[in-house]
């Protein structure tokens, strides 16, 4: 893998083998891990069958490691971890804690890249400079 996942509070790795591995918690309070695909713009997720996510759902993201609420200080809907590339330059990923939609934004700087069908639901924070 070219890209690793970091923890913004810890800076601890989340990518294993060809996931990023999260702890969660679903509205009703249930915690639960969940793995997303770390091709951005891939919405592949994988959970346990028993731990219930419904599309519209607010998810609450964790670091495995220090246990640290992974919110985006842009915007409260956004979950934010960090991102090295191949030339280990450092991104801001935000990413939707909406449960179906798919937006996420690769930061670094003044520049911005937009992953997803649904990024246009942040684009008022971007048109502002705020995200």
């Amino acid at each position: 893998m070219s890209h690793n996942f970091l923890c913004p509070q810890c800076r601890n790795y989340l990518n294993v083998g060809e996931n990023i591995i999260f702890s969660t918690r679903n509205k009703s309070g249930k915690e639960g891990i969940i793995m997303l695909h770390p091709q951005l713009g891939d919405y592949t997720i994988i959970k346990h069958p028993t731990f219930e996510i419904s599309k519209g759902d607010l998810v609450d993201f964790f670091c495995p490691y220090c246990n640290k609420k992974l919110i985006s200080e842009r915007n409260a809907n956004l979950a934010k971890v960090l991102m090295l590339d191949e030339k280990n330059v450092e991104y801001e990923i935000h990413f939707s804690r909406i449960a179906g939609q798919h937006s996420t934004y690769k930061i670094i700087g003044e520049s911005v890249e937009i992953f997803g069908e649904d990024a246009s639901a942040y684009f008022d924070f971007l048109n502002r400079g705020l995200l």
